[in-house]
């Protein structure tokens, strides 16, 4: 009897416990504000949570503190020398204290870089921190075009849905006059079941629709770096912009100076130019300065100075080198011109793309969809007066639903195409 109690209340608590932890996982992100009504939301998020934009905001952190140690002097270097410590001209046997040998000399030595090495390390360094921070503009600009796009994929499904459920609305008004209709004797039975078949064939495509919803949504949270089940507001709007805005012209300007890729290899040339004259500048000595003093017993002896020269002779290491750096540099040109080519090839492809969906939206805005609803308007009047038949109605209702997809469609990849855009220029229109 007391087994069975305990077992009672081991139940009692494991349901508790299930019924906590179901709650805390419901609760989970109650405190996440859904965004995303338009994408400016996201982005904003996105720059302040994504966890590689974090990353590069260390390597800049990292790269700004190898400037100063890059222009300084090394570190000077300490020489103890021990005489006659041990042996038979040891005045004590063997012995390390200074004060108890034979002598010991202290020198300190000064390395100093001459032909000023020391500024081209500065300006490497430097070019570093640059090219660290032209990454990380270019990482941001890729990460906000696939923001924008996924924010364009999940607008689209969205959309259609909405628009599904609108005709499936007018196909219920167009069931209703059929079986009317059909209760008179006016028409067969035929005329209801298809318009049942294509209320059934738009609730099959809405499922379709909410499942690739989800898949956006999930590609927005992981890019702005939200947790997965994060709430995300419906999207409702697409930014527009005006003709005068979209100049072919001046957006290829724009890509010549400030694409992220462009930029980042502008300071690897740099970068190379400058590694380049340091290796040349390797063809000269360096210097060393040394101060010395011996002691004996317990006194100073004396004070010694010198200067020590390093000999650059080996010429075979010293024209590899060389060439190698020189090599480097051609090479960074060479593919400066080649990301130039790819920058302003693509840019003229997405231009095309974007100016064929704005005017394919303009046509079906202001000819197309005026055209179609007069034609549905006209198909239902027919059919209810008998004048026209169910195919006639089907066929005006599918041209406005297909009419209506195309718009959608046409905005959606106005928006994709206007995002490649931006990442290629470097900046937002």
């Amino acid at each position: 009897m007391k087994t069975n109690k305990q077992t009672l209340i081991l139940v009692y608590l494991l349901l508790v416990f299930a019924k906590q932890s179901g709650s805390v996982k419901a609760d989970e992100f109650s405190d996440l504000t859904p965004i995303g009504i338009e994408v400016g939301e996201l982005l904003q998020w996105a720059d302040a949570h994504n966890p590689e934009l974090s990353v590069m905001r260390f390597e800049i952190e990292a790269a700004q503190s190898r400037i100063v140690p890059a222009g300084a002097l090394p570190d000077p270097m300490l020489r103890i020398e021990l005489m006659d410590f041990a042996g038979p001209a040891a005045p004590n046997g063997f012995n390390v204290l200074p004060s108890e040998v034979g002598g010991t000399k202290y020198t300190l030595m000064q390395n100093f870089p001459l032909w000023g090495k020391r500024d081209l390390r500065t300006v490497i360094a430097t070019a570093g921190l640059d090219e660290t921070k032209s990454r990380r503009a270019a990482l941001l600009a890729e990460i906000h075009s696939q923001i924008k796009i996924a924010y364009a994929q999940l607008y689209q499904p969205y959309s259609l849905q909405k628009l599904n459920e609108e005709i499936l609305a007018l196909l219920q008004e167009i069931e209703t006059i059929a079986q009317v209709r059909y209760s008179n004797g006016l028409v067969p039975q035929q005329d209801v079941i298809r318009a049942q078949v294509e209320k059934t064939l738009l609730r099959s495509e809405i499922i379709t629709l909410e499942a690739e919803q989800k898949k956006a949504r999930a590609r927005l949270n992981a890019m702005t770096g939200r947790p997965q089940h994060a709430p995300l507001a419906d999207p409702q709007i697409l930014r527009r912009l005006s003709p005068e805005i979209f100049d072919a012209d001046l957006l290829r300007e724009k890509a010549q100076r400030n694409n992220p890729l462009l930029r980042t290899q502008d300071v690897q040339i740099t970068m190379a130019e400058a590694n380049r004259n340091l290796v040349e500048k390797n063809r000269y000595p360096d210097v060393t300065f040394g101060i010395a003093t011996t002691q004996r017993g317990s006194s100073i002896d004396g004070w010694e100075a010198m200067v020590e020269v390093n000999i650059p002779i080996r010429f075979d290491s010293r024209s590899a080198q060389e060439a190698e750096a020189g090599a480097m540099l051609a090479a960074a040109r060479e593919r400066q011109q080649s990301i130039v080519n790819n920058v302003m090839g693509e840019l003229q492809e997405f231009i095309a793309a974007y100016e064929a969906a704005r005017d394919q939206e303009h046509l079906l805005t202001n000819t197309l969809l005026t055209q179609a609803n007069l034609t549905l308007h006209s198909a239902l009047a027919g059919y209810e007066n008998g004048k026209v038949d169910f195919t006639t109605l089907l066929e005006a209702q599918r041209a406005i639903w297909h009419a209506k997809q195309d718009q959608i469609r046409a905005q959606a990849e106005q928006e994709m195409h206007l995002a490649e855009i931006e990442k290629l220029i470097g900046e937002e229109l």
